[in-house]
């Protein structure tokens, strides 16, 4: 801003500075020819007069020439007619002096014009000369002035001319300066504001409040810093937005242009890759992506310019993953290939899901068959021959009875099952104390386990009070003492222990049975999943009992833990809150329900990706 405003400033010193020189030389010639005309006009009045006193004077002329001169200050020179002169004012004497006839203001006399300037053979200086006749040829009256008179004049003139002119300039170069100051601050700050704006402080504002233009220049780039500001706020509040809905949405968004390049990738897809997908950024996605199949679908997403989607599937080592591959094209305004949008969203549960309908069905149509098949084959063979054996015709109904109460006993576990996963199940909360279910669960099972000669204690430690509902924690309770009996052999110990832990109530079921396999205790809370399907067949189990005991373990808000070593024995360990919090007063969510509706809402916002709203 300092040059501006010296540039500024010299520009209007040249200009002031040149126009003063014009005008002070226009000045100063118009004061000098005006000074010489009134001297020439002075010196014809004074002509006019002196040759108006020598035609009647009767003094000689050289007396008389001597005291004109003197009175006025001039050199006076009396010519005759012919040019001679007569008499001289000066020390010269006359008959010394050549003829003046063929002078040029002698040649001029009494014309207006006749003044002449020339060096003075006679007094060698510069004079201004007039001379005006006297009568009818009797001669002629000279005036002559030193023009160093007239010159030093004229310099006194142009040096009063130059010290008016150099005090105005200065004048005016101080209050040029006060302008430009006072115009170009506003611009100074304006422009410094420009700057602060084009680093992206869009909070700059200027404070000068002068009206007129510059006024409303300031008041406009204020109000333009403040839009800018307004929405540069706007559109890093929708970035950030975006940038944390994306970042922590539940499926894999990535993001490569028209070059292949990775220009996008949220946090899911560390999770997926198991890597930081940071790294990606900038680089070729066939360089970094190493699933083939992953690599061929974005290929044919570039390829055909078509939405797609595909079913893939990766290995992390730990386990397979199942993922539902998105992809569409981005095509800008020119209707050129932008870019590829993938979306992977996890559908891993889903497949699980999927397995376990398909084993549960599996599984009750196996569980089934086996006891209809059975009362098909003894009803048939009964209807169809005549049993006069009372014997088997009693050992037959025996096993019809069996299965039919076995079949029974499915059918009320999967309904039971079916009616703790409704939305509408509820618990009877109330308070309870856990040493009193588990004292009745001793005196139902004591008889079943004195008939396998296995012992079955039941102990409590500290309070064991808290709120839950009396007929599903017993329910629990029997299941899993009832599984433990069965499995454990004779002589073998079964113990309920019940004791404070912090904020919960703790039961541990333990036996000394015959152990679970490390490999089948994640899967043994699945719908007919046994350990030893043979076995627990004939032992009467419906594979349903664990499952039941996790779905209200889950509607008290409860766990369970299993731990087991096959030939050693199985602990089970539940912990109960003593007060719940939520919402199993009121009607159940169904986990599948949930889960569903959890992994719909992530596909539309996955579909709300694939459709350009990112």
């Amino acid at each position: 801003m300092n040059a501006f405003r010296f540039r500024l400033m010299i520009s209007l010193l040249v200009i002031i500075l040149l126009t003063l020189a014009a005008l002070g030389f226009l000045i100063g010639q118009l004061i000098n020819d005006l000074y010489m005309d009134e001297t020439v006009d002075r010196l014809q009045k004074e002509a006019r007069m002196v040759a108006s006193v020598v035609q009647e004077s009767d003094e000689a002329p050289q007396t008389l020439s001597e005291e004109i001169g003197e009175q006025l200050d001039l050199r006076v020179t009396f010519l005759a007619g012919d040019g001679e002169v007569i008499a001289e004012s000066s020390d010269v004497e006359g008959d010394e002096m050549e003829n003046h006839l063929n002078r040029e203001e002698v040649q001029l006399a009494g014309n207006s014009e006749g003044a002449t300037i020339r060096e003075s053979e006679t007094v060698g200086r510069n004079l201004l000369y007039y001379a005006h006749p006297m009568g009818e040829g009797e001669g002629y009256v000279r005036l002559a002035l030193p023009i160093d008179t007239v010159q030093a004049a004229t310099g006194q003139m142009w040096m009063i001319i130059a010290v008016g002119f150099l005090v105005a300039l200065i004048v005016i170069v101080v209050l040029g300066y006060r302008v430009t100051q006072r115009l170009t601050r506003p611009i100074g700050q304006v422009t410094t504001m420009a700057n602060e704006l084009a680093k992206g402080n869009y909070q700059a504002r200027t404070n000068d409040e002068t009206s007129g233009e510059l006024g409303q220049l300031t008041r406009s780039i204020n109000t333009l810093a403040y839009n800018l500001q307004k929405t540069t706020s706007n559109y890093q509040r929708q970035q950030e937005n975006l940038e944390a809905l994306i970042d922590n949405m539940g499926s894999g968004l990535m993001f490569i242009d028209g070059r292949g390049r990775i220009t996008l990738a949220n946090r899911m897809c560390d999770d997926i890759f198991q890597t930081d997908t940071s790294e990606w950024l900038e680089h070729l996605y066939y360089d970094r992506i190493h699933d083939h199949n992953f690599v061929q679908f974005i290929q044919r997403v570039f390829l055909t310019e078509a939405h797609a989607h595909e079913q893939l599937h990766f290995d992390d080592s730990w386990s397979l993953k199942h993922y539902e591959a998105y992809g569409t094209p981005v095509i800008n305004s020119k209707s050129q290939l932008h870019g590829v949008v993938v979306v992977l969203h996890d559908i891993t549960g889903l497949k699980r899901l999927e397995e376990i309908r398909k084993d549960f069905v599996a599984n009750v149509s196996h569980e089934l068959k086996t006891p209809v098949t059975s009362l098909k084959g003894f009803a048939e063979t009964l209807l169809n021959e005549p049993m006069e054996n009372q014997d088997v015709q009693g050992q037959f109904l025996d096993i019809i009875w069996k299965e039919s109460d076995r079949l029974q006993d499915l059918v009320s576990d999967l309904l039971e099952l079916s009616r703790i996963e409704t939305h509408n199940f509820q618990l009877d909360l109330q308070p309870i104390d856990l040493l009193e279910i588990g004292a009745e669960t001793e005196r139902l099972l004591s008889k079943k386990a004195a008939d396998k000669s296995v012992q079955f204690n039941v102990s409590s430690e500290g309070n064991t009070e808290m709120i839950g509902d009396v007929a599903r924690i017993k329910q629990m309770l029997l299941n899993l003492l009832t599984n433990a009996i069965a499995y454990t052999g004779e002589g073998g110990k079964v113990e309920l222990n019940i004791y404070e832990e912090a904020e919960f109530i703790v039961c541990r079921v333990s036996d000394t049975g015959i152990g679970i396999d490390e490999n089948d205790l994640p899967r043994i809370f699945e719908r007919f999943y046994r350990v030893d399907k043979a076995r627990s067949r004939d032992l009467g189990g419906t594979g349903l009992g664990l499952a039941i005991v996790k779905h209200l373990l889950e509607a008290h808000e409860g766990t369970i833990e299993a731990e087991s070593e096959p030939n050693v024995g199985t602990t089970f360990t539940i912990r109960l809150p003593k007060e719940p919090k939520g919402a199993w007063a009121t009607p159940t969510k169904n986990k599948a329900s949930m889960y569903k509706k959890m992994t719909e809402t992530n596909t539309t916002f996955a579909i709300g990706c694939l459709n350009g709203k990112i």
